[in-house]
């Protein structure tokens, strides 16, 4: 894998078990600098404030400038005004390439009436094949949408993922890590939209694996060792 700047939290020591070099940095003074250096760029808004919004706002545009892929996570959306106008304001000043959501999130983003509570993904009726793809061609980018079959899209090609554990969710962080390892995997040869279509099935398995331990704090070690596994060659 490769080096990745990120903005937000996760868990570190998981992504580090793939191979891959993460930096949480939300430096005004240091962002550009540290894009610079990097192959990924991570925007995650789930620990947002101001300052840490316009140290977005500035990594973004410098990674645009330097043609580094961009991801966006956009945690937690639907719960404040605050964080409906940061995701505004990103998705109109910097070009992602990869937006990696749960329902709930896309709901918000779209304009679909949707009832969540926090980074939960919630409830409501969408068909998220459509909105996907609407939100895909809208912003020029490709859409990962997580639940419990895992959806992506580049606007017009489409790819469902089954599988996985609820356990999963039940975990915090999975969810950033997974946006993550998307990032890294944009710094990849090959084609994006396959290359995270198989990044996804990885990850249902990694979870099903994992979830072989009856208790959670065993199921977050049994994740951990997974994905060392399969950055090693060593998992099936």
């Amino acid at each position: 894998m490769h080096d990745e700047l990120c903005c937000g939290e996760f868990y570190c020591e998981w992504f580090i078990a793939i191979g891959a070099s993460p930096v949480m940095a939300d430096e005004i003074a240091e962002v550009e600098e540290m894009v610079a250096i990097s192959n990924a760029l991570l925007i995650n808004i789930g620990t947002i404030n101001t300052r840490t919004k316009e140290a977005m706002l500035i990594a973004g545009k410098r990674a645009n400038e330097l043609g580094i892929p961009v991801v966006l996570d956009p945690v937690g959306v639907g719960a404040t005004s605050f964080r409906r106008q940061v995701i505004k304001e990103l998705l109109e000043n910097v070009r992602f390439d990869l937006l990696r959501c749960n329902a709930g999130e896309l709901a918000t983003i779209a304009g679909v009436s949707w009832q969540s509570k926090g980074v939960d993904s919630g409830e409501g009726e969408m068909d998220v094949a459509v909105i996907a793809k609407h939100e895909a061609k809208k912003w020029n980018c490709l859409v990962v949408v997580t639940g419990a079959s895992d959806y992506i899209t580049d606007g017009e090609s489409e790819f469902w993922v089954a599988g996985g554990h609820v356990q999963m969710t039940e975990v915090t962080g999975t969810g950033c890590l997974l946006s993550a390892i998307c990032a890294a995997v944009l710094a990849l040869e090959g084609e994006a939209l396959l290359n995270l279509r198989d990044v996804l099935q990885v990850y249902k398995k990694v979870s099903e694996k994992a979830a072989q331990s009856p208790f959670i704090g065993s199921f977050q070690i049994e994740v951990l060792n997974s994905l060392h596994q399969l950055s090693r060659g060593e998992a099936n």
